[in-house]
């Protein structure tokens, strides 16, 4: 394990006195190096995600039931049955077009997985950038001093908003940028220029998935890498990967026969898609298919503890 002194991609810790910590990031190499443990002081995080109300591919929805329809019960599947090390709770329902919940109502959600888990939470919106700042804002605030990930700022919203929240509340926060180094160097210098200290911020430069772009998300991850390793202080922080976009791919949600079978194509497609963007860089997983994060902790494990890369597709079969 290497000391602090020598950690380029700083550390940020999630949780709070009476939550589980998640320490992400602590990184002293660039990849390929930054998988083995001896270059890095925290394994890969793996986030589960889970929405309000439930939007979810059919091969997911069927693999979870009816428990998709309680989210505070969903999200404790995730962590007591499924080991996930955060929960990602999406508050979709916020978008005008899937309900508009007012942030009062987001803010009653976030209560009631709080104190479903232990787990740190990420907490997202819904994608629209005039809402988003005020759902997360009464979020940050029902959740004082959990040290949730409040996700995300972007510079197409209120990211002023989101910051001061996070400042005041005690949570860090996502940089989001759609696949640029040069905004996601811009977003950042603007997070750090209000007051949020690197340490506090997680970058998202966006994964899009295998079979609809994965080659350009991992050319952006490994150049915000090498450019931190090189000097550049303001892309110290840890990455973030979206790795459950992988489900938006047909290939890993449509019913082709000729393709394979969809109950073990869709969680291959995902479990790729999440290597990847590890192997390139990523801190932190989010992921959605328990037999997908299943075989992604057992690949990393034999890449972390030997170097092994040889993995039995097979393996899909069992989770966990």
């Amino acid at each position: 394990m290497s000391s602090m002194e020598n950690v380029v991609v700083c550390e940020v810790v999630l949780g709070g006195e009476w939550r589980r910590r998640v320490r992400i990031g602590g990184v002293c190499a660039p990849p390929p190096f930054h998988i083995y443990p001896k270059y890095r002081l925290n394994p890969p995080a793996v986030a589960m995600d889970v929405f309000d109300p439930p939007r979810l591919p059919r091969p997911v929805k069927m693999f979870y039931g009816d428990v998709v329809l309680d989210v505070a019960e969903w999200a404790k599947v995730c962590v007591k049955k499924y080991g996930a090390d955060l929960v990602a709770l999406h508050l979709i329902g916020t978008h005008p077009q899937l309900g508009g919940k007012s942030p009062g109502e987001a803010a009653k959600t976030v209560e009631e997985v709080l104190q479903a888990v232990d787990a740190p939470l990420i907490i997202g919106g819904s994608g629209d950038k005039s809402r988003d700042p005020e759902v997360l804002a009464a979020a940050a605030e029902v959740a004082d001093g959990e040290g949730c990930l409040l996700n995300s700022a972007s510079l197409e919203m209120n990211y002023e908003l989101v910051v001061e929240a996070a400042k005041k509340h005690g949570h860090a926060v996502v940089s989001w940028v759609p696949l640029s180094l040069p905004l996601q160097r811009k977003l950042n210098r603007e997070l750090l220029r209000l007051g949020l200290s690197i340490d506090r911020i997680v970058m998202d430069p966006t994964t899009a998935p295998l079979g609809y772009g994965l080659h350009y998300s991992l050319d952006i991850v490994e150049r915000i890498r090498r450019e931190a390793f090189n000097g550049d202080a303001v892309l110290r922080a840890p990455i973030l990967s979206g790795s459950s976009n992988a489900w938006g791919a047909r290939e890993a949600r449509l019913d082709k026969p000729e393709w394979g079978p969809l109950e073990l194509r869709g969680p291959l497609w995902e479990a790729v898609n999440a290597l990847a963007m590890f192997m390139a860089g990523a801190d932190v997983l989010l992921m959605m298919h328990p037999k997908a994060i299943g075989l992604f902790r057992r690949t990393v494990k034999q890449l972390m503890s030997s170097g092994k890369t040889e993995v039995d597709a097979s393996d899909i079969s069992g989770v966990g």
